[in-house]
């Protein structure tokens, strides 16, 4: 080997060695901290180990997991954490002051617009339309009485019989108490509605929360929210994506629905599937991000307001990507690599640049070809030309176990 050869070789190692460290850099505990410095001390007398071996007949190979890269057709996506809302909101409240006498609803259960949900007593509410119609009563008569009189006092004052004063009281009455039967109905109309109001019913469809207030006790109007009811069917995901993402958003909508997904851990069945129906009139300076919502039918009930989701929008599909099972994407000092096993069973260390993954699966924009094969477990071992021996997926993860927890 020559010194350029040793060069590269030592420089390669390092790579690996950094590219480790980074990666419990990123994702380990301060113990694990510990334990990598130990390790990573002895990373060069390793490798160099490991070279020297490689370099004799008998060198021992490295037990590995491959896959392929393969070139298929990959969805551009935008991927966000999002928050399930719901449609629309409502806590209900009396509109009446009285007595709350009877519950009509299951706590949590759907409710259907104009359902009936709680009675207020209703007693005060009748006596006062009742009184109302008895005035109206009254001043109905007092009113029939009034025009007789003016009537009267009207033919007497054209004959001269009676002053101008009579027959000015007798128009004056009149009109009093044409104002006053006016009032009257009014009042009949208030106290009808007041009645109506005892009884408290749902404004829109959605399920219902905690019951806030319970039978027997005293509700003033406008003031003590008996209830509270979200419209879930739809429902709406908020979420937000960079302000760079903005205008392939808008083009996409232009162009036609843009689906987005909603998941979540223990998703029972596929994630649930809506559109894109809103996006925010202005960027936040702040953070740079931009508000959306997707709205989602959401019949199955698998959104629930407050929760959180993972939200994908697929933008657009790119075709004939090479893709690799995300494992074998490793960090390195000078960027992302893999593996590549070479038709001899060793390996050589390529850097790459990746793109956008997706349900376990990479990108690699640069730096392999379709149908080259890639270690996707057992790099922590490897360095550049080692031997290595290809396992079976079920065999080989018990023996990196058993290694691990050997002392």
């Amino acid at each position: 080997m020559t010194a350029h050869s040793n060069s590269f070789g030592e420089t390669s190692r390092a790579v690996a060695c950094l590219g480790r460290l980074r990666h419990f850099l990123i994702h380990g505990s301060l113990p694990l901290l510990l334990a990598v410095g130990f390790s990573l001390s002895g990373c060069s007398r390793q490798e160099a180990s490991a070279e020297k071996s490689g370099k004799s007949a008998g060198g021992a190979a490295v037990p590995v997991l491959v896959g392929k890269a393969m070139a298929k057709s990959m969805p551009v996506q935008i991927q966000a954490i999002g928050n399930v809302m719901p449609y629309s909101k409502v806590a209900v409240r009396s509109q009446i002051t009285g007595q709350l006498v009877q519950v009509h609803f299951q706590e949590g259960k759907e409710v259907r617009k104009e359902d009936l949900l709680f009675t207020i007593d209703p007693r005060p509410s009748q006596a006062a339309l009742d009184q109302a119609k008895a005035n109206l009563a009254r001043d109905e008569a007092q009113l029939e009485n009034a025009r007789i009189e003016f009537a009267r006092a009207k033919k007497l004052f054209e004959s001269n019989i009676s002053s101008r004063d009579d027959y000015d009281k007798a128009q004056a009455n009149l009109d009093t108490l044409r104002g006053t039967v006016l009032a009257d109905r009014a009042a009949i109309t208030n106290a009808a509605l007041n009645l109506e109001f005892t009884s408290i019913r749902s404004p829109i469809d959605g399920r219902t929360g905690n019951l806030l207030v319970h039978e027997g006790n005293i509700v003033k109007a406008e003031d003590d929210v008996l209830l509270q009811i979200n419209q879930v069917h739809p429902i709406f995901v908020s979420f937000a994506v960079p302000e760079q993402f903005l205008p392939e958003i808008k083009r996409r909508m232009r162009d036609g629905p843009l689906k987005a997904q909603a998941s979540y851990v223990n998703l029972d069945g596929a994630p649930p599937q809506g559109n894109v129906s809103f996006i925010d009139n202005a960027v936040d300076p702040t953070t740079g991000m931009v508000q959306l919502k997707a709205t989602f039918d959401n019949t199955d009930n698998a959104l629930w307001p407050g929760q959180f989701v993972q939200v994908a929008m697929t933008l657009s599909e790119q075709a004939n990507a090479v893709v690799v099972p995300t494992p074998a994407i490793q960090p390195g000092q000078n960027g992302d690599f893999v593996f590549v096993v070479k038709a001899d069973q060793t390996v050589e260390l390529r850097p790459v640049v990746v793109g956008a993954g997706r349900e376990g699966e990479t990108v690699v924009q640069s730096g392999l070809k379709p149908g080259e094969t890639v270690v996707t477990d057992g790099q922590l071992r490897l360095v550049p030309g080692a031997p290595v021996d290809v396992k079976p997926a079920d065999t080989l993860k018990p023996k990196a176990m058993a290694q691990e927890e050997a002392p």
